[in-house]
């Protein structure tokens, strides 16, 4: 039996960039739903359920960080913003209210599929981690649930999103040690051409804004660790 098509929620206020995602989405061969504002957007997504959205961050009647907000309260969907502005604060923004990934414009139709389906991958193996006997994690004040996805920090509940959940349960299988870059993008996207290394620097210090900034190790020129409290 054949897997049904993916829905992936198409919002963007452009009439020729909106029919020009969709028509590639088709031509993939996703579902697609498509809106043109922040309104529309929430309505669909109740509506349809997508599997992941594709959200642009300037949207009439109210932006695509609202958008996110009130998406995300629903039920964690992975979501791919589009920005005409490569600005880090609005990016820091965005993914702190709930997107996994972010685009600046212009952009390639082909890396916008590319990062589409690496998130569903990624939400997909998620799915297939259930390891009953290692889903909670304690260290140095931080406790993760991955079969409930989620976190605490010294005792009060942190809201991460997928992705940050996701990059934090990953140093955190391997605390103290040094994870390349690269090693963090395959695992956490799929990618292994150099894509996402933008994404994932700004993924870090969102997670560092919520979990503490001493908890993740820089080290510069290989990759990111977990703290592993020594000297602490």
């Amino acid at each position: 039996m054949t897997a049904p098509a993916p829905c992936v929620l198409v919002v963007e206020d452009d009439p020729t960039i909106n029919q020009a995602l969709a028509d590639r989405f088709t031509a993939e061969g996703f579902e697609v739903v498509r809106a043109h504002d922040g309104p529309g957007a929430v309505a669909a997504h109740a509506a349809h359920d997508p599997a992941v959205v594709v959200l642009d961050l300037m949207l009439p009647g109210f932006d695509g960080l609202e958008v996110c907000r009130r998406i995300q309260a629903d039920r964690p969907v992975p979501v791919l913003m589009l920005t005409a502005r490569d600005d880090e604060s609005d990016i820091i923004v965005g993914l702190g209210v709930g997107a996994d990934d972010y685009l600046t414009k212009p952009f390639r139709m082909r890396e916008v599929v590319a990062r589409v389906r690496a998130l569903l991958r990624r939400v997909a193996r998620a799915a297939e981690l259930g390891r009953p006997d290692e889903t909670i994690t304690h260290h140095a004040g931080l406790t993760l649930d991955e079969r409930t996805r989620r976190c605490t920090v010294d005792g009060h509940a942190v809201h991460l999103t997928p992705t940050e959940f996701d990059l934090l349960a990953l140093l955190a299988r391997e605390p103290g040690a040094v994870l390349r870059r690269e090693r963090i993008v395959a695992d956490l996207w799929g990618w292994d051409d150099g894509l996402g290394r933008g994404s994932l620097d700004s993924h870090v210090k969102a997670l560092r804004a919520k979990v503490g900034a001493h908890r993740i190790r820089t080290v510069h020129g290989v990759g990111y660790a977990l703290d592993d409290g020594a000297g602490r």
